[in-house]
């Protein structure tokens, strides 16, 4: 194992980090904000990749299509909010599981039913191409594009949240919702912002995932559940949380489906490492959120 590997490992794990902060902190401002458990962000993640995908070849232009990922995911995450969710605000959890869930279910089968059953694909865009010379590395340039643009979004968040008016009315709804109501804020026109928000942050990360991965129905839920641990393990309702969370997580899974094979291969079989190394790699997220929640219970940056 050389160095260059290994730093292209944790290239590959700052990428697929910055990949879930975009859904993560989604998720955690719905929730921290809205108190909603949206089981659903992952099919507005497949919507993105579908737009994007879709208007890609119809253009050929893959900044159009990064647009109509964001317009295509805000506009359904906005009519969610404005048909579904907004009744169950002041509902138990459990009813908002089972409402989303259901969700979940309508956006699969109604993709299914519009694009078929066969997976969609994207082409890298041509200026993107090739790769970058890190030192002895050459690293593909679309994946530190990724990486570029989610830093540059957590960047832009953080500064909505902190630097504007509606960032200001966003953290003064999560902590006293009835208050700003009262002094005369649209609550309502609130949720709908922050949804549509967090929307568009899940589709753009469906749309950049899509050149490397299949674009297929479905494709949002397993990364919904990394999505959550990144929330858990970061703290319910922060950005700089969800983003700590998801390089902790990208790298640590990375990594671990990496090292832990070849850390095993000294003691055991090669076949046999490989299998068990990937099932502690798959296990590895896991503990590693568990420590975090004995450690600090609210979470790295919760409160």
């Amino acid at each position: 194992m050389t160095a260059t590997l290994l730093i292209e490992q944790l290239l590959n794990g700052l990428q697929f980090g910055t990949m879930l902060f975009l859904m993560a902190a989604g998720l955690t401002l719905v929730f921290g904000v809205m108190g909603l458990i949206n089981l659903a962000h992952g099919s507005l993640y497949m919507v993105g990749a579908f737009a994007a995908a879709t208007a890609a070849a119809a253009t050929g232009n893959f900044l159009f299509a990064l647009v109509a990922a964001l317009a295509a995911a805000a506009l359904a995450g906005a009519l969610m909010e404005m048909l579904v969710l907004r009744r169950l605000y002041r509902r138990d959890h459990l009813d908002q599981v089972l409402a989303t869930f259901a969700l979940i279910l309508i956006f699969s089968e109604g993709t299914r039913w519009v694009f078929g059953s066969f997976p969609l694909y994207l082409d890298v865009p041509k200026a993107l191409a090739g790769t970058v010379r890190i030192g002895s590395l050459s690293y593909p340039a679309y994946r530190l594009a990724i990486i570029v643009i989610g830093v540059t979004t957590a960047i832009g968040l953080w500064a909505l949240i902190n630097r504007t008016r509606l960032g200001v009315q966003i953290r003064a709804g999560e902590a006293d919702r009835e208050m700003i109501a009262a002094l005369g804020i649209d609550i309502a026109r609130l949720y709908t912002i922050v949804f549509a928000l967090g929307a568009a942050l899940a589709g753009l990360a469906g749309a950049l995932i899509g050149p490397i991965q299949s674009v297929q129905v479905g494709m949002g839920e397993p990364v919904l559940i990394m999505a959550f641990v990144v929330v858990v393990i970061g703290g319910i309702g922060s950005i700089k949380g969800a983003l700590a969370g998801a390089i902790l997580v990208g790298v640590t899974d990375t990594l671990g489906r990496f090292l832990l094979p070849v850390l095993l291969g000294t003691v055991m079989e090669p076949s046999a490492a490989t299998a068990v190394g990937s099932a502690l790699a798959s296990m590895s997220i896991y503990i590693l959120m568990a420590l975090i929640l004995v450690w600090r219970p609210t979470g790295l940056m919760g409160s």
